[in-house]
């Protein structure tokens, strides 16, 4: 991030490469938009190169990429007229060699995706930076900028709509 702040091309490049596929995940989870995902991205990368400096080191790099990658979804979506949701390609887990289990895993994978969209966006948010990208509730705090006790409060929610969509007992 030093590197970055110094206006190194070099180093700004190495941070875009290690977020580039974290980031193009946690964009297309986020807003279930595919046609935006691109242009959210390069407004985040814009975002990180011209306030490096803004970083104060507080907390993990990451927390302040994703924040500024959640908060440019934010604006993004209420930007887009369309008002379609649609579910991006999401990439299959890799799955054994026994056809029947593949048919069982594809189908589990469908309908969590689908409970995923179904839930608002802020519960989503926590959902995919907890259980995809491994942030504690505190790193999620920060970089939705919301108390830990409403990351908390989020992830209750969401679990039983999860549970509920899913057809599991509470």
């Amino acid at each position: 991030m030093r590197l970055v702040v110094a206006r190194d091309r070099a180093g700004f490049e190495v941070l875009y490469r290690m977020y580039f596929p974290r980031l193009v995940r946690f964009i297309r989870q986020i807003t279930r938009r595919p046609h935006l995902v691109d242009e959210i991205l390069d407004d985040v990368m814009l975002v990180v190169w011209q306030r490096a400096e803004s970083f104060t080191e507080t907390s993990r790099v990451s927390t302040w990429v994703f924040g500024i990658a959640y908060r440019q979804s934010l604006k993004h979506l209420q930007r887009d007229s369309r008002h379609r949701r649609s579910v991006g390609p999401v990439d299959d887990p890799v799955l054994p060699e026994d056809p029947e289990m593949n048919a069982i895993q594809r189908q589990s994978a469908s309908r969590l995706r689908a409970a995923m969209t179904a839930l608002p966006v802020e519960q989503r948010a926590v959902v995919e930076l907890t259980y995809f990208h491994g942030c504690g509730y505190r790193e999620i705090a920060d970089a939705l900028g919301c108390p830990v006790d409403t990351v908390k409060t989020r992830m209750f929610h969401a679990r039983r709509k999860l549970r509920a969509a899913l057809g599991e007992p509470d």
